[in-house]
């Protein structure tokens, strides 16, 4: 198997891992069940992926690293056999990665501030702050001249 698949197969395997103690992961269930079912029983892989979020609920509870190691472990073997036997899987499994990771963000990488900090009130209130969405008011309301 090339590097890239192997690569493939551990952030398959780092994915699900991650998704099956989120609140979303009946969602992503289904999906994975038919990536691996492939001509299976579906409950079957079902049932296993339930028995290893069991698994991974127990380790972190316990904060057993090694035991949700265990269960990342087995994923990638299980992706690692996937991809070797089916070549198609590659793209459904980059697919899949690309709907479970977050969307890229839209804020800027980097924020200039400038203050100018103006009136009559000494020791009056001052906010900063990197964006607002209007409407601040802080003490009394001054009407608008």
């Amino acid at each position: 198997m090339d590097a890239e698949l192997a690569a493939l197969a551990a952030a398959g395997a780092t994915a699900l891992v991650q998704q099956m103690v989120t609140d979303g992961w009946g969602n992503v269930r289904d999906r994975v069940v038919a990536f691996f079912a492939r001509g299976r029983d579906e409950d079957v892989v079902q049932g296993e992926l339930e028995e290893s979020r069991a698994d991974l609920v127990a380790a972190r509870d316990a904060d057993d690293e090694d035991a949700a190691d265990d269960v990342r472990a087995s994923w990638r073997v299980r992706l690692r056999r996937t991809l070797r036997d089916d070549p198609e899987a590659a793209a459904e499994l980059r697919a899949l990665l690309d709907e479970l990771s977050p969307p890229p963000s839209t804020a800027p990488s980097s924020l200039t501030v400038h203050n100018s900090v103006s009136g009559g009130v000494p020791g009056g209130v001052v906010v900063q702050g990197g964006t607002f969405s209007g409407g601040q008011t802080i003490g009394e309301s001054w009407p608008r001249t």
